[in-house]
C-alpha cells in the first residue's frame, strides 16, 4: 500500500470516544500516508447531534478540492441553524470531547452490568459503546430472527451483527 497509487478513506467519526486505555489511531498520523488519506469525521457524534448530520473530511488540499466537486452535487449544503450552533459550541465549550470517553464508558458499562445478571452474556468490546452480546443461552434463532423478535415481543431494539459481515450483503 506504501508503494502503490492507493488512496486510504478513513472513517473517524469515533475518534473522540476512545476508552479502555485505548487512544485514537488516525491515518493522518503516517507520514507516509498523508497525502494520500482522507479522514472523514462528525460533529454529530462529537457533540451528540448524530441526527444533524454535520461531517467534515481532512484531507490534502488537491483531495479535497475534488471531493468539494463531487460534494456540491450530493447535497446543497448543511442547514443553517446546525452549522450556527456547531459554531457556537466549539466557541463555547471547545473542551467538550474530553468528557465523551466518560459520558460513554460509563453508560455502556451500566448496561454491560444490568445484562450480567441476565442469560445474556456480554462479549468484550474495547473501543466502543455498543455491546456485542452472546444469546444463545435464550434462544436459536439467527441473530436477525432474534433482533426482529426482540423489538416486536419485547419493545427493545438491537442490530444484528450479520448485517456488517460479507456473506450478508448478497441476500
Amino acid at each position: 500500500m506504501l508503494r502503490g497509487p492507493v488512496y486510504v478513506l478513513s472513517d473517524e467519526v469515533y475518534e473522540h470516544i476512545c476508552f479502555d486505555e485505548a487512544g485514537h489511531a488516525s491515518v493522518l498520523a503516517h507520514p507516509e500516508l498523508r497525502q494520500r488519506a482522507i479522514a472523514v469525521s462528525s460533529f454529530g457524534k462529537t457533540f451528540h447531534m448524530t441526527g444533524w448530520k454535520v461531517g467534515y473530511c481532512i484531507a490534502p488540499a488537491a483531495i479535497s478540492a475534488e471531493l468539494r466537486k463531487v460534494h456540491q452535487y450530493l447535497t446543497f449544503s448543511v442547514n443553517t441553524p446546525a452549522q450556527l450552533a456547531i459554531a457556537d459550541m466549539l466557541r463555547e465549550h471547545p473542551e467538550h470531547y474530553l468528557e465523551l470517553p466518560a459520558f460513554y464508558r460509563d453508560r455502556r458499562d451500566r448496561l454491560a452490568t444490568a445484562l450480567s445478571s441476565s442469560r445474556f452474556k456480554v462479549l468484550p468490546c474495547e473501543g466502543t459503546y455498543f455491546l456485542l452480546v452472546d444469546y444463545s443461552a435464550i434462544s436459536d434463532l439467527d441473530d436477525v430472527s432474534f433482533c426482529q423478535w426482540l423489538t416486536r415481543e419485547v419493545g427493545v431494539a438491537a442490530i444484528p451483527l450479520s448485517v456488517f459481515c460479507a456473506d450478508s450483503l448478497s441476500s
